[in-house]
């Protein structure tokens, strides 16, 4: 394994990750304080929050691999090379421990208070169902040739694609309430910061190396911090720029549930205009 070539360098590259660790972590709670303060869950995505479960356990389960196996780092540098380093910090592992156990909790929020007209979509709940029967048939393949490398390279493209993904049904719901009351910007622009300070510490480990191969031996924490940048600042620009942080929850959502009741403007003339329709009937 190699060692560092500058001290400095190693320094930074422990601040950063620690950095990223903080922002990360400390990213949850403005979410799960909000839950509890309006002991409502209404106008949290709940799809967001059972992708994002799935993706930080698959996520826990390449660093804690990578970082503490024997076998899976000999494999690793049978692939690599010898002359490079992990490209897992201990930062990461406590980072994916840490979500895990945030996520837990949120997600008993869920299921304690009140969600209104909100559930699980079957979407959501087929993803996830899919990735961990594939996850399993992985570790299956993976059995017989003792191909772990493998196998925890595809729970870190799980949790790529699952970080892919994650965010759209919370920007979705946004969009058709025109809100983002009852969702925590304050995790955002930490989880942002995260992104930032993830990325950095892996571009001073190539300076220092002189090499890319941590960027592509371990691709997915690269692409987490990319998407997690981009999306970040999609909600961003939700709350800030485009929709009323403070608008009307109960109205907005009575609105979204009806949109999506009323198919067609022929179904609203068969049912009537008085349960469709947002304008109060005419006086007589």
């Amino acid at each position: 394994m190699a060692a560092w070539n500058s001290f400095p360098l190693q320094v930074i590259y422990q601040i950063l990750g620690w950095l990223a660790f903080l922002s990360w972590s400390i990213g949850g709670y403005p979410q799960i304080i909000l839950n509890f303060r309006r002991k409502s869950v209404v106008g949290l995505s709940l799809d967001f929050e059972i992708l994002n479960f799935t993706k930080h356990w698959s996520y826990l389960i390449y660093n804690a691999s990578l970082f503490f196996s024997p076998v899976v780092q000999k494999q690793y540098f049978d692939k690599y090379g010898y002359g490079q380093m992990i490209p897992v910090a201990a930062n990461d592992v406590a980072f994916s421990t840490h979500s895990v156990i945030v996520n837990l909790i949120i997600l008993s929020q869920i299921a304690m208070f009140d969600r209104g007209n909100q559930k699980f979509s079957k979407y959501a709940i087929a993803i996830v169902a899919v990735v961990w029967f594939s996850a399993t048939i992985c570790f299956f393949i993976a059995l017989p040739t003792q191909s772990w490398l493998w196998l925890i390279s595809i729970f870190n493209s799980i949790q790529v694609v699952m970080t892919l993904i994650k965010y759209f049904p919370q920007a979705f719901m946004n969009f058709l309430r025109k809100s983002t009351d009852g969702f925590s910007i304050g995790g955002i622009l930490l989880d942002f910061s995260g992104g930032v300070f993830n990325y950095s510490q892996m571009a001073v480990q190539s300076i220092d190396q002189g090499s890319w191969v941590n960027f592509y031996g371990n691709i997915g924490k690269v692409l987490i911090s990319m998407v997690t940048i981009v999306y970040d600042s999609i909600l961003m620009c939700q709350h800030y720029i485009l929709y009323d942080k403070k608008g009307n929850t109960s109205k907005n959502l009575e609105e979204v549930n009806q949109s999506l009741i009323c198919e067609s403007p022929i179904d609203e003339e068969i049912k009537g205009s008085v349960k469709c329709s947002h304008h109060p009937p005419a006086e007589v």
